[in-house]
């Protein structure tokens, strides 16, 4: 562990790209093969499941520390992140054992079943034995908040100079439903994929943005002389839903969610037009809600997605389609290398064979050589609950990750309000000390009524003076929110807008974020309950 904890701390401590990808080498070149794939499991999202709740965790850890509980609930108001103020308040042991990230995970999974007295005898145990770097990833894997401010690319970039295996190798085989406890590090870098995971999906190309939301809207004349013809490119709706990979492999099916999440089971009427597929097919593309041969808002989506039971009533109300966007293998083929065109002509050959086409959709594509109709179609894209166009050249093979240059999302541009910023609250990791998440409020008659929370937009130098601002000019305090002057205005900028019985605002927003800072506008200025109102009609 206590190789495991350095390597947190020296990610931790630098910003450089290089210096990550060092000491990642550095640590998976010191440790055991057990300890490389508990490593890997744990940076690509495969926590080990919480065996003590955060109540028990942090009782038992205070009757250790003796520490008063109302000097920890000062103490976690500071530093706002439940492992670090644990290991904090505790002691340093003088008896310190060096046990593997591995063995630790292995108690950690046996102990989950167990009773509470031995659990809570394991714990005290366990953080009698380590250093305050070690207690602190010690809680992180505890609490289930282990998060690490390194891109899955880094870790790619480490390993394939250590296995001298390519980077799209390595991504794909650290895809999919793999275990630490099944699937080994000689497996991931063995020269020949012998693994038989028929769910395995493949990484998605993601599309780079053509601008930022911030920025200026690109003219035609700049589009052009970027991108060249518009005929090298096809041009499609980018639909707001869930993208996802359909896979039928040896008479299965599986779903994935690019977040890598299993969702087979929570959309049943895609099953019928899947089981009809060939096998060996992967498609990529995107589930929507879908009724009366048009999409629904992705709100309509949301009342299905963290259900365990799916009802008749649910399905009945809230029906999905997807709508394919590209093919990535065909009868066991992995045809990713082939054109944009040669792929779109097989995914119509599949999509046009199949008896289910009211489910199995195709992106259709927009037939023009002319980036004025495009610039058209994008502005309309928003009356067909759309979020703007997908721009993909031609000749592009289907790539790993976000690349710049052959995919393109140009998406409208997003709705916006100004707004007052109301309550305050404390970040977390390395703005755990700074208030960097804000409630906003727009007018109803002379009251300031909360519609949003957002925590992205502002440059650093701007958190800073708005945490200046928050410290100087409390009126309430809630727990770890703070009520503050009603005085800055912000432009918030969202994707959607919805009706909501849960919003005392009466609406909720879909990616709600920070435009900018109206330095310029006076509270007095910023936009009513009203205004939001109109968006929804």
């Amino acid at each position: 562990m206590k190789a495991f904890a350095q390597l947190f701390l020296s990610l931790d401590e630098t910003n450089k790209t290089n210096e990550k990808v060092r000491v990642i080498k550095d640590y998976l070149l010191s440790v055991s093969d057990e300890d490389k794939i508990q490593m890997l499991a744990l940076f690509t999202g495969r926590k080990p499941k919480r065996p003590i709740n955060s109540t028990q965790l942090k009782e038992w850890a205070l009757e250790l520390s003796q520490i008063p509980d109302w000097l920890f609930r000062e103490s976690y108001e500071v530093v706002g992140d439940l492992a670090e103020t644990l290991s904090l308040l505790l002691p340093e042991s003088e008896n310190q054992e060096n046990k593997s990230l591995s063995t630790w995970i292995q108690e950690i999974n046996k102990i989950r079943k167990l009773n509470d007295e031995f659990k809570k005898s394991w714990l005290l145990n366990s953080l009698q034995k380590m250093t305050r770097q070690e207690m602190f990833m010690f809680f992180k894997l505890l609490t289930g908040g282990f998060r690490v401010g390194v891109s899955q690319n880094l870790v790619v970039k480490a390993l394939s100079e250590i296995s001298n295996l390519d980077p799209a190798t390595l991504t794909h085989r650290m895809m999919g439903n793999w275990e630490a406890s099944t699937f080994s590090y000689q497996d991931l870098i063995a020269k020949e994929d012998g693994t038989s995971d028929i769910s395995r999906p493949y990484p998605f190309f993601l599309a780079y943005p053509i601008q930022e939301t911030s920025e200026k809207q690109k003219s035609v004349e700049e589009l052009e002389s970027e991108l060249g013809k518009a005929d090298d490119w096809q041009a499609e709706f980018k639909w707001d839903g869930i993208r996802a990979q359909l896979i039928k492999r040896a008479d299965e099916i599986f779903i994935w969610s690019r977040g890598e999440e299993l969702a087979t089971e929570k959309f049943p009427e895609l099953h019928p037009f899947m089981m009809y597929l060939p096998n060996g097919t992967v498609l990529d593309g995107e589930i929507l809600a879908f009724k009366n041969e048009q999409p629904l808002p992705f709100n309509i989506l949301q009342t299905r997605i963290g259900r365990k039971t799916l009802s008749k009533k649910i399905l009945r109300e809230n029906p999905v389609a997807f709508i394919a966007y590209d093919v990535m293998e065909f009868y066991g083929e992995d045809i990713r290398s082939k054109s944009q065109e040669a792929r779109r002509k097989i995914l119509e050959q599949i999509q046009s064979a199949s008896p289910h086409q009211d489910k199995f959709r195709i992106s259709e594509i927009i037939q023009t050589n002319d980036w004025n109709f495009l610039a058209q179609e994008r502005e309309r894209s928003r009356d067909l609950l759309a979020e703007g166009l997908m721009l993909k050249r031609k000749s592009a093979t289907y790539q790993v990750g976000r690349k710049r240059g052959d995919w393109w999302k140009w998406k409208v541009d997003p709705l916006s309000v100004d707004a007052v910023m109301i309550y305050a609250q404390k970040g977390h990791g390395r703005r755990a000390d700074l208030y960097t998440d804000y409630t906003f409020a727009v007018w109803d008659g002379d009251k300031l009524v909360p519609f949003a929370k957002a925590y992205s937009g502002l440059t650093d130098a701007e958190i800073r003076k708005v945490d200046h601002f928050v410290k100087r000019n409390t009126l309430e305090k809630f727990g770890p929110v703070r009520t503050v002057k009603a005085e800055l205005v912000f432009e918030i900028g969202f994707e959607g807008i919805n009706k909501s019985t849960r919003h005392k605002s009466g609406v909720a927003l879909r990616f709600p974020r920070i435009l900018r800072w109206r330095t310029d506008k006076k509270m007095e200025e910023a936009d009513s309950l009203e205004t939001l109102l109109q968006f929804l009609k």
